[in-house]
């Protein structure tokens, strides 16, 4: 980031207006991820790693006009994510156990990349904005997830 993409940005940046870098973790970096037989211990370290490392940057690039600030996104019905939905119960029940009773749209992370992206942000840096309705502030202990007999075997 600092050796090619920093010196273009800081070009651009002014107190005014600064750059901007937008960052997508996830929800798995700051809570505890999914458990059991299908753990996403592996996501969820290197999720909490990008979050450290934005706000390392947003320090650092800050005094350049350079923003750095992470989204952390719940549960979005998605290639990746459709499959651990199932295995927790389906669409419905993961939605009725969310504080808003609904999982995320992807205009929901829309709107937050506008608002980031634009004057009205301009003195925000180093914000994890968590876009999950608020299920990692009301979670109870996640649940531990069992595959089925058939389906893994560890």
């Amino acid at each position: 980031m600092n050796g090619r993409f920093a010196p273009l940005l800081q070009k651009r940046g002014t107190i005014e207006d600064p750059s901007r870098v937008i960052i997508t973790a996830s929800v798995a970096g700051i809570g505890v991820g999914t458990l059991g037989k299908n753990a996403t211990y592996g996501y969820s370290a290197s999720k909490a790693a990008v979050i450290h490392l934005g706000k390392n940057l947003a320090v650092e690039l800050g005094p350049r006009h350079i923003l750095v600030n992470m989204i952390a996104p719940g549960f979005f019905p998605s290639k990746m994510a459709n499959e651990l939905i199932k295995m927790t119960g389906g669409f419905e029940e993961l939605a009725a156990g969310n504080p808003s009773r609904k999982l995320g749209r992807p205009e929901d992370i829309a709107g937050l990349v506008v608002f980031l992206s634009s004057r009205a942000s301009a003195h925000v840096n180093g914000a994890v904005i968590t876009v999950d309705g608020g299920e990692v502030h009301g979670r109870t202990p996640m649940k531990v997830i069992e595959a089925p007999e058939s389906k893994a075997k560890l």
